[in-house]
């Protein structure tokens, strides 16, 4: 069903995609991939749970994968419980081969406070890496009002990181925008963005952001950090 996409042919795809609904990038990339090259990375945030009721809407045996690292909150596993429930959709796990004990045993306990980003790459970025393997295109829900590093982001591209073609169907939404779509179709969302949560990562990098401050300020605080990297 695929082809190889030329990065010309999908900045052309990206350009005739810009400014339509969201649905019409997820359509484009379910009539261009077959099921076991096409799944959207879901983290369980706003963003990722909105793309899920689009996706299984149009085509309801979608593959969706997460990444599990040991340190999700227990709302993330909640909200996961629901999100199969309601769609019918087993979410495919991927996680570090290495426990948190054998990595405490060998960097030293919470490694995420001292070396955060050695932490994303073990428990985030090799799964991720593992769990792409087998895909020629994958879905995300990041927007370009999320963070200076994403400001730029195309609604199609080749990500030359990973290998594949990657789709991005809320570039051009804002926060209000996804949660209008949650509230009308009634979307399952975790609880935590009810308690000033607009960004959801691991429990130990993640804390409440007040009104007014920078969506992502409650990511990995009180370090130069907004990424893990699954998006550079």
């Amino acid at each position: 069903m695929s082809k190889a996409w030329t990065e010309e042919e999908l900045k052309k795809i990206s350009d005739g995609l810009e400014g339509k609904a969201p649905e019409e990038a997820i359509r484009w990339a379910v009539e261009n991939f077959a099921t076991g090259e096409l799944s959207l990375a879901c983290s369980f945030g706003a963003e990722d749970v909105a793309l899920m009721d689009m996706l299984t809407k149009i085509k309801p045996d979608a593959r969706v994968f997460y990444l599990d690292t040991d340190l999700l909150f227990k709302e993330s596993h909640e909200v996961k419980e629901k999100l199969m429930q309601r769609y019918g959709v087993t979410l495919e796990k991927y996680g570090a081969k290495t426990t948190l004990e054998e990595m405490a045993a060998e960097f030293g306990p919470e490694l995420w406070k001292k070396e955060p980003d050695k932490c994303c790459n073990i428990r985030k970025m090799v799964p991720l890496a593992e769990a792409l393997s087998g895909l020629k295109c994958w879905i995300t829900g990041i927007r370009r009002d999320q963070a200076p590093t994403r400001a730029n982001a195309p609604v199609v591209s080749w990500d030359a990181k990973f290998g594949l073609v990657k789709i991005n169907p809320l570039v051009r939404w804002t926060s209000q925008d996804v949660w209008e779509y949650i509230r009308k179709n009634n979307v399952p969302y975790c609880s935590l963005h009810d308690k000033n949560y607009p960004s959801i990562g691991c429990e130990p990098c993640t804390r409440p952001v007040m009104p007014g401050d920078d969506p992502r300020a409650g990511r990995w605080a009180g370090f130069q950090k907004t990424e893990c990297g699954l998006h550079k």
